[in-house]
């Protein structure tokens, strides 16, 4: 965080910016939004410096051909932190919410939908001319390695916890014609790698297009698979061949398109892509238990189910295998964990001089944070008489900038918390937050605590600022 501060401070020529963590999903890259005044930037902290270096290269190999993507404003010189264009919070997964959840997509969603895949073939053949593949990370190219490394994930990851027997080596061979049939078409085109609706914003209605650094030189059918079929768009069947009508249509500025051929091939990259998601969630959800990956299981297997049922010949075991495991109940069980008791956090502020608060659940009090270290409006005449939710409070506290480094470390301690009762299917957590008079610095933190925590993890969570005589409740 201190980086990325100190990186936005040589960049804008501004001190103390606010800094805010955005929530990450299956990416280990930490995500923060840096604001002074009318300037916004997105902050990115990376693991590995290849893979930094990667997502800077192309984003300026993109930005230089005019491509929708976030243009990179500042890069540390260790290059394990970087600035890039802020493009807002509304991604297309959100903006298509509505008919992901009825099933039913509007005019509206469906218009947005097809002017972004109208965009993929620039991507794929402007993004590709002059880039300097050997930028890519892990690897240049959709190789054979690259294949038999998704399909052993899938094999490892998920086949494999779900205790199903089977022959591995009936199973590699397989693989082997999979993968020679996949790689039988000479590419030179821009791989995207994971290009889906949580990886696409809306802003003033048009698509950009974020988190390529996993691309990579290979065939054109991947990207049109994954974004088609993505398991947890649910798309029906006539919005999927619009789509891929749409595509076709933008496709045939780069070279012509025999139809037939496309889908045929299409078919193929949407059977191995939906192998390889299953693999990810898997990892994600069989191993590291996080509950949005499980419960996307059925729907990618429901997605392999569909493209499985007219056959694959080529692949006879393979296809023997995932029909039995497609009806093993352990399947579903695994899908569909048992639900368990929702999780309630009670947020308080309060003043020392009156005690700490009591916890009404009876679980001992949770966690008490003094607020006391943070240097105090309320020794300041204009500010006797406002609170840590009164505009000019909240400019003096994050202005100084103290709190907010006190609250980031509050909040790496209370998301790790939260996500722990909630995987153990507890009940209460309680967070306090103390100062002299339970007016200021207390009411701040408390606030924005309860409000990052609601945001967050979407449970119910009750606020009381008790010297105020203000409650609460964000509804789960």
């Amino acid at each position: 965080m201190e980086e990325l501060i100190a990186l936005f401070e040589s960049y804008a020529s501004r001190k103390n910016p606010v800094c805010t963590k955005l929530a990450g999903e299956g990416s280990n890259r930490c995500y923060f939004r840096l604001q002074s005044g009318d300037l916004s930037v997105i902050g990115v902290k990376g693991e590995s410096v290849q893979e930094n270096n990667a997502f800077i290269s192309i984003s300026d190999h993109f930005s230089a051909k005019g491509l929708p993507v976030p243009k990179v404003l500042s890069v540390s010189e260790d290059r394990m932190f970087y600035l890039q264009e802020d493009l807002g919070d509304l991604s297309l997964f959100k903006s298509i919410a509505h008919g992901v959840s009825t099933g039913d997509f509007s005019d509206e969603e469906v218009a947005l939908l097809m002017k972004t895949i109208s965009v993929l073939p620039d991507l794929q053949f402007k993004g590709a001319d002059g880039m300097d593949f050997s930028v890519c990370y892990p690897q240049a190219a959709f190789d054979k390695r690259s294949v038999m490394w998704d399909l052993n994930y899938f094999k490892y990851m998920f086949l494999k916890p779900l205790h199903l027997d089977f022959s591995e080596s009936s199973l590699e061979d397989d693989f082997e014609r999979l993968a020679a049939d996949l790689l039988a078409e000479d590419s030179e085109t821009f791989l995207y790698r994971d290009f889906q609706s949580r990886n696409v914003m809306v802003r003033e209605g048009r698509p950009y297009f974020i988190d390529f650094q996993g691309g990579r030189r290979g065939p054109i059918y991947y990207d049109v698979a994954s974004f088609v079929w993505q398991a947890r768009a649910k798309f029906p069947d006539d919005l999927k061949e619009k789509l891929v009508g749409t595509y076709l249509e933008a496709l045939k500025k780069y070279r012509e398109v025999d139809e037939k051929l496309f889908w045929e091939k299409l078919r193929l990259f949407v059977f191995f892509r939906n192998l390889q998601v299953l693999g990810a969630y898997g990892f994600r959800g069989l191993y590291e238990k996080k509950a949005h990956f499980i419960e996307t299981i059925p729907l990618a297997a429901a997605n392999l189910k569909a493209i499985l049922g007219s056959g694959f010949p080529n692949y006879p075991y393979l296809s023997e295998l995932l029909a039995r495991m497609l009806q093993q109940p352990s399947l579903q069980k695994r899908s569909r964990p048992a639900e368990k008791p929702a999780l309630k956090v009670l947020v308080y502020s309060f003043s020392y001089k009156k005690g700490i608060p009591a916890d009404p659940s009876g679980n001992g009090g949770g966690y008490v944070f003094d607020c006391r270290g943070v240097h105090n409006p309320g020794r300041y005449e204009e500010y006797k008489t406002s609170t840590g939710m009164d505009a000019n409070v909240i400019r003096f506290l994050e202005e100084n900038g103290e709190i907010l480094r006190f609250l980031e470390c509050v909040y790496a301690l209370a998301d790790a918390h939260v996500e722990r009762y909630i995987k153990r299917g507890f009940t209460h957590l309680m967070f306090s937050f103390g100062c002299t008079g339970g007016q200021h610095r207390s009411v701040y933190s408390a606030q924005h605590l309860a409000e990052h925590i609601a945001e967050k993890f979407g449970v119910e969570v009750e606020l009381i600022h008790r010297e105020q005589n203000v409650r609460r409740v964000f509804n789960a």
